[in-house]
């Protein structure tokens, strides 16, 4: 039997960052990861993912802006470039309380109209207000995040072990207790970040949606720089959801819709783009994105795992922290979610949870499924 004070089960992006949060507080922390460096079985692989400050509600925004500082701070301590800065932009249909958010933090942004934006992204067509966050906004490479959290958390002490699989975990009076494929493990503090594999592993069912998404990189048209964007079209349109995009340097401008996949099981997905949807984005890429070819798309496969409601679960049941529900726009928070959990995992068994904001308890699904 293996002791442990803090095991952390899952390595990507929130796992990585909690084990890192952890470790850099000095306290002594082992990482299990089921698969092996830079899988693609997840969510957290891939070039590119948009990080951006565009929030009205305090408990994303403050986490937001704690995050930016905290990729830096992973920049500095890795020597990794993770995070570029290329501004982003919303159109559409934003909300106008994003302006009044933006305004009480300061967070640099313009509006502009449709020929104005146009007129400096000439790769790209809008419609309705187009808010542009402008120095706050930009690409995070998330397998170059992901490998310098766990360099950084290694750092610091943790032992990071990839190969290994989580069969089932126990929460006892002096812990938790966890198999595992290299034998039983006895911890002190459990932080499960396991996405589409949370409610298997919990052993009981979570109000989680686990689906296939297929977003798309299309080669440019001809060289252009590129905002990262999302965008709610207008009135009548053919698309299931709205979209967002950003430019992937070496594989082309990523579109995608937002969590209408094919619903699925982790072990057993297809990989395989549905004709249909990809349809959709090839058209949409046609209507919206002059500066690329909409005839050679280039199909990408993850995994989304989301609440009902699509907020976060950060929450605290006795020794066990559970981390869930981030898919379709938690990257860019990774590393201030590794502190709440840190802060959740630190936190006295016998006391109430008060690292995450209310918004984030598993007990707001709970209570929403036995009305």
């Amino acid at each position: 039997m293996e002791n442990v004070d803090h095991l952390v089960i899952g390595g990507g992006v929130m796992g990585s960052a909690a084990a890192w949060q952890l470790a850099r507080r000095g306290r002594s922390v082992v990482l299990l990861e089921r698969f092996s460096t830079g899988h693609v079985q997840g969510a957290s692989h891939g070039a590119s993912r948009i990080y951006r400050q565009t929030y009205d509600r305090a408990e994303y925004l403050d986490l937001t802006i704690e995050a930016l500082g905290l990729w830096r701070q992973l920049e500095d301590a890795t020597g990794a470039q993770l995070l570029t800065i290329t501004g982003g932009v919303s159109h559409g249909s934003p909300a106008p309380s994003l302006l009044a958010a933006f305004a009480a933090r300061g967070i640099a942004h313009e509006l502009l109209s449709p020929a104005q934006a146009a007129e400096r992204w000439g790769g790209m067509r809008f419609e309705g207000a187009v808010l542009h966050e402008t120095v706050t906004a930009g690409r995070l490479h998330a397998d170059r995040a992901v490998a310098a959290l766990q360099q950084a958390a290694r750092a610091e002490g943790a032992d990071v072990r990839h190969g290994v699989r989580v069969r089932d975990l126990v929460s006892r009076a002096d812990g938790v207790l966890v198999e595992t494929s290299d034998g039983p493990v006895r911890a002190r503090r459990v932080v499960l970040a396991v996405g589409a594999w949370t409610s298997e592993l919990l052993g009981r069912p979570v109000p989680l949606v686990v689906t296939q998404e297929q977003p798309a990189h299309f080669d440019l048209a001809y060289p252009a720089d590129w905002p990262s964007f999302t965008h709610q079209p207008l009135g009548v349109h053919p698309y299931p959801s709205g979209t967002y995009g950003l430019l992937t340097p070496g594989e082309g401008v990523k579109v995608g819709f937002h969590a209408v996949g094919p619903v699925t099981h982790p072990d057993h997905r297809t990989f395989t783009p549905e004709p249909g949807q990809l349809a959709l984005l090839q058209r949409y890429a046609e209507q919206w994105m002059p500066g690329v070819d909409p005839g050679t798309p280039h199909p990408i496969s993850c995994t989304y795992t989301t609440t009902p409601d699509h907020d976060f679960i950060l929450d605290r049941r006795g020794p066990l922290v559970v981390a869930a529900g981030f898919s379709g726009h938690g990257f860019k928070f990774g590393p201030a979610i590794g502190r709440v959990l840190a802060d959740l995992a630190d936190e006295p068994v016998d006391e109430p949870v008060r690292a995450s904001d209310g918004a984030f308890h598993l007990s707001r699904l709970v209570l929403q499924e036995s009305r």
